[in-house]
């Protein structure tokens, strides 16, 4: 741990670390099977509480009672005691610290070691350059150490910084873009604003910043700078740390800038990233080439204070105090210099097995990134810790004799941060084990942020979800509520699930869903006032104080990511749903005709184009087949079969789920084979669902929508094949 002066001595370090692993060993009940340890915040008692809450098994009540704060405390001090930027030696420890943790809980463990293309920060510099030729004003590029954070008075912490920026040494007027989006430098061009040869000043939010940086370079733009606004995570939200918790003045946010047509390392698209890979040449890279530089709020107002141009839009002003104009003037020149390298460079996954005592061929994934881009607290290992939580109490209750049925695989991703490489790279290794094998994907980045439990998910698994939040409960002590009646809106009738959101881009989940198939989901808890998002500030000091030092929420997190584990593993029959794809596959095509006629005059939409009728047609299809698919999985789960029968069944579940991977990919995106999700083209966090038909609708484009189409019918083919052999004879 830091001392109040930031510096680390060998014996304190040694005596930490010790303890922090340790800590996890010693908190965790020796019992023997058939003990009930009870925690001091739950007892097996409050997790069967009267109400609509399911009786939970005295097996599934051991589970639940065993996360422990005083573990999952220990596991941050471990992880988020230094920085360890991707394929730095400071995540190299960081690895080497889980897969210690893992093995020495009994799982069987690999650290999988990858070589993609990572970049480095070499030098930067952001001046404005001064009329009267007085001496250029410096801008900072470091966030302001803090007295009450001891974490931020380590020497020698990152400074802020794009991955992937290119490299280049240019001074130009400069133009305000607002977010940066594809319809901000649309109206750009509408009110006439050449962005051409100009530094462009963009603030965060509305999309991923690597969109930011691409629309700016086809705008022909020579450097971009990204901040954060006070508007969106500043004073204006709240009080900004050290007192509060949203970002102050100083408070920079990193961030890769990679939107390249695939996920991953930039230079294997579609094969792991071995050592020995065949690589692409780094030039036909479709990487950024202007020098683009992230700024806090104080730095961008040195700027915009500055400018002397028309008034922005009004939606387009943001939080500081002063009018926002589109252009700065002749007046007004900001040099911008970027240097980085891009190397292979090795980084690893480390990834740990419970086998199945029943099933060992079928497994579940579970997963969080372990890079972060200076400590990481709350982003990713507020997600991590419990994920190693609910990892170690799986552990645990298989000493016991108590082990899943199922496969349970646990992984700690690498170079999350870089562009989603290090579980893409092990997707790319692993995919024919998944198709064959991948019962789901639960991710965890970040997932440990507040008191509020949410969710996205693929429709097949929100059922299972919603059920596995019935058996837990919302909080301790005993609130007499699950995490299911919680999560609830107000007066919702009963049997009503709750609101799920569809996978967009973003994190781990996209290899697994849009690359092989595997339904994902994404648990959260969310609600503290404040963000320490990618800065220096996303400390210990920072989680304990916002988000709070009692880790509830993290507690929370183990506990549903333990109660799904258990249905998902457990259950005879898989709990995937088809007929909820179906469904919700037929109710997003009418929605999609609906549009599509919309965009058409009204003479067309009359008539009934051939394409719309197709979507229509379409949807009329999935939903004969979600009835079917609601029928077989009903008689199954009424009756499972044994045996034989019953790993038949489970397969033709899980060729339900590929049904939807077509092979040859999306247009443009050929990495992206799931018709059923893709993150959209234009801001890279967003779900794309049926992204194919989605495109082409937007489009407007009337052969793509028939390519599209028919790729959506050879799918429904497939679904259907699929049903008559789990259900005979069905229509």
């Amino acid at each position: 741990m830091p001392t109040g002066t930031g510096r680390y001595t060998p014996g304190t370090m040694l005596l930490a670390l010790a303890c922090a692993f340790l800590a996890p060993t010693i908190a965790h009940p020796e019992d023997p099977p058939g003990a009930a340890p009870v925690a001091p915040d739950v007892a097996p008692s409050a997790l069967a509480a009267a109400g609509q809450r399911p009786l939970v098994s005295d097996r599934l009540g051991r589970l639940l009672d065993s996360p422990r704060a005083e573990n999952l405390r220990a596991l941050h001090d471990l992880l988020a005691a230094e920085p360890h930027v991707a394929g730095t030696p400071g995540d190299r420890r960081v690895v080497d610290k889980i897969a210690g943790l893992m093995r020495g809980w009994g799982l069987e463990v690999e650290v999988h070691e990858i070589w993609p293309m990572l970049p480095r920060l070499v030098d930067h510099r952001v001046e404005i350059m001064q009329a009267d030729g007085a001496a250029p004003i410096v801008l900072p590029l470091k966030e302001r150490p803090l007295a009450d954070d001891p974490y931020t008075l380590a020497p020698d912490l990152p400074p802020g910084w794009n991955g992937f920026s290119g490299s280049g040494d240019v001074t130009g007027e400069v133009v305000y873009v607002n977010r940066g989006t594809k319809a901000d430098f649309e109206q750009l061009a509408a009110l006439g604003v050449d962005v051409r040869g100009r530094v462009a000043i963009a603030r965060y939010g509305g999309n991923y910043r690597g969109y930011k940086a691409r629309f700016a370079e086809r705008a022909g733009a020579a450097a971009l700078l990204i901040y954060t606004d006070p508007a969106d995570s500043g004073y204006m939200m709240g009080v900004t740390y050290p007192e509060g918790g949203y970002a102050n003045g100083t408070h920079i946010e990193r961030g890769s800038l990679v939107t390249l047509a695939y996920q991953g390392d930039p230079l294997t698209p579609g094969t792991e990233a071995t050592r020995d890979a065949t690589r692409i040449d780094p030039a036909t890279a479709d990487l950024p080439s202007i020098p683009v530089q992230p700024l806090g709020y104080d730095a961008a107002r040195e700027i915009l204070q500055r400018m002397r141009g028309a008034a922005v839009p009004r939606e387009w002003q943001g939080g500081l105090p002063l009018a926002y104009r589109l252009t700065g003037g002749p007046g007004l020149k900001v040099r911008v210099t970027v240097e980085q390298s891009r190397a292979i460079t090795p980084t690893w996954n480390v990834v740990g097995a419970i086998r199945g005592a029943s099933r060992p061929n079928e497994a579940i994934y579970i997963g969080c990134h372990h890079d972060a881009w200076v400590y990481g607290a709350a982003d990713p290992l507020s997600g991590m810790i419990s994920l190693l939580e609910a990892a170690r109490s799986w552990a645990d209750a298989a000493r016991r004799g108590e082990g899943p049925g199922r496969t349970l695989v646990f992984g700690a991703w690498g170079a999350e941060e870089m562009g989603i490489i290090g579980s893409s790279e092990w997707v790319e290794g692993h995919r024919d084990r998944l198709l064959a094998g991948g019962v789901a994907y639960i991710n965890l980045d970040m997932a440990s942020m507040g008191p509020t439990f949410g969710a996205g998910a693929s429709p097949s698994l929100r059922p299972m979800i919603a059920r596995a939040a019935a058996r837990v409960p919302a909080a301790a002590p005993n609130s007499g509520q699950s995490v299911l009646e919680r999560w609830l809106p107000a007066g919702s009738s009963e049997g009503a699930p709750p609101t799920m959101g569809d996978m967009g881009g973003g994190s781990d989940h996209v290899g697994f869903w849009c690359h092989a198939g595997v339904a994902s989901a994404s648990f959260g808890a969310s609600g503290s006032a404040g963000t320490s998002y990618h800065s220096i500030y996303d400390t210990l000091a920072w989680y304990r104080k916002v988000v709070g030092d009692d880790y509830e929420p993290a507690l929370l997190i183990a506990r549903m990511t333990i109660s799904a584990l258990e249905l998902l593993a457990d259950e005879a029959v898989i709990p995937l749903d088809a007929g909820a794809t179906l469904a919700t596959f037929a109710s997003q095509t009418r929605d999609l005709r609906a549009q599509a006629l919309r965009s058409r005059s009204p003479a067309a939409a009359t008539d009934g184009a051939p394409s719309e009728n197709r979507l229509s047609a379409l949807a009329d299809r999935a939903d004969r087949l979600a009835a079917v698919a609601r029928s077989a999985m009903a008689r199954l789960a009424a009756a499972p079969p044994d045996g034989e029968l019953l790993d038949r069944s489970n397969q033709v579940i899980l060729e339900l789920e590929r049904a939807w991977i077509h092979e040859p990919g999306l247009e443009g995106r050929a990495w992206f084979k799931n018709l059923l999700a893709a993150p959209d083209e234009d801001s890279g966090y967003a779900s794309w669902t049926i992204p194919g038909l989605r495109r082409a609708v937007m489009r407007a484009d009337a052969s793509e929508l028939d390519r599209a189409a028919a790729a959506c019918s050879t799918a429904l083919d497939r679904v259907e094949a699929a049903l008559q052999r789990l259900s005979p004879g069905a229509p």
